[in-house]
């Protein structure tokens, strides 16, 4: 798969430099280029290794089943595809820096070897899926995206004011943090939409085990979702309404992104009693590490910069942690159903589904 990913992905990036139009060779637009030839084709790996370890094809069970992982690949392909864009095109930013001008003619197969690579860490991570690799994602992308917008930007002191200065322009680099911001909550969205899923399931394991059951269990898990996705919308909010056109809602996304991850935080022993201890004292440690920040602000102290790059970084690390608080409770759960097939068929709980991995 790796080697006919580079062989493609470099015959297409040579047509593209012989055939392209004057203004669509110049460097930044090439790397872009390359970085979404790229992304393509670890796409297509990606697709082709997860549905092919798929069992939810066939018609058995009517059509739901079919259509939901359908659904699943493609969200799964946008966090992807997304990744390894801003990953490859933040590489390639740094590569063309140090080359210069002989950079050039090494573009083709510099895009070739990225698309082996991703089409092989891709393929691999297709069939060992879970929550806590997909959000594994979510930093290398958002950083890599800033980071390239920041350094392509024509506004060198945007960083003394704050992100959405960055934001706040129809240059490219602007464009592209704003797609950077808009992607992280599309993302979002859709690893909380397999966290919850997962962690559905998991307590319907629990409760064929005659485990106690947690009141108000349905309610609790709507309440999570919808807090996270509040959160998502807040960030797809900030990269869809720029500052200039629209000062009162990009305000309103910016500014209130705070109460849903605060209410997240402080709301998480009840909302998921099913996490560890070591989780609750990470959100509230959160908490009071961001709101010491955000009073060094006020007075004068720091920019206001330097507190959402923090805010951001930390709510990163939180996600990253709450995933593998997930990716821990399915393994359980498999462990648990592997170890029912010891049990006459008679005897054995009803058997879950995972939302995530392809195999189950």
């Amino acid at each position: 798969m790796g080697l006919f990913c580079m062989f493609f992905s470099s015959l297409i990036m040579s047509i593209y430099t012989d055939l392209a139009s004057p203004i669509w060779l110049v460097a930044a637009r090439r790397r872009m280029i390359g970085a979404a030839i790229v992304a393509a084709f670890s796409s297509l790996s990606f697709v082709i290794g997860y549905a092919r370890h798929s069992h939810s094809w066939v018609l058995r069970q009517g059509w739901w089943i079919p259509l939901r992982r359908f659904v699943e690949i493609i969200s799964l392909t946008v966090v992807y595809a997304t990744t390894f864009f801003f990953i490859v095109l933040a590489a390639l930013t740094v590569v063309a820096y140090v080359f210069g001008s002989q950079f050039s003619q090494y573009l083709i197969w510099l895009v070739g070897g990225f698309a082996a690579v991703g089409a092989y860490i891709t393929y691999v991570q297709a069939n060992q899926l879970s929550a806590k690799t997909v959000a594994s994602l979510l930093p290398f992308f958002v950083i890599s995206g800033v980071t390239t917008a920041g350094s392509m930007s024509d506004d060198h002191d945007w960083w003394r004011n704050n992100f959405s200065q960055l934001g706040d322009r129809t240059t490219f680099a602007a464009s592209l943090f704003n797609y950077t911001i808009v992607m992280a909550g599309i993302c979002i969205i859709i690893i909380s939409y397999f966290s919850v899923s997962e962690m559905i399931t998991y307590y319907r394991l629990t409760i064929n085990n005659n485990r106690k059951p947690i009141k108000h269990f349905i309610r609790r898990m709507l309440l999570l979702f919808l807090l996270l996705l509040l959160s998502a919308l807040c960030f797809l909010g900030v990269g869809l309404f720029r500052y200039t056109p629209h000062p009162v809602l990009h305000n309103i996304c910016a500014r209130g992104i705070a109460l849903p991850l605060t209410l997240l935080m402080v709301l998480l022993p009840w909302l998921a009693p099913q996490l560890s201890r070591a989780m609750y004292l990470v959100s509230d440690l959160i908490i009071v590490i961001i709101a010491a920040r955000g009073i060094s602000w006020v007075l004068g102290y720091t920019s206001l910069t330097n507190v959402e790059a923090l805010a951001v970084f930390l709510f990163m690390a939180w996600f990253i942690i709450f995933s593998r608080q997930i990716g821990a409770m399915e393994t359980d759960r498999v462990q648990q159903e592997e170890l029912s097939l010891l049990v006459p068929a008679s005897e054995q709980p009803a058997r879950t589904e995972s939302r995530i991995n392809p195999e189950i």
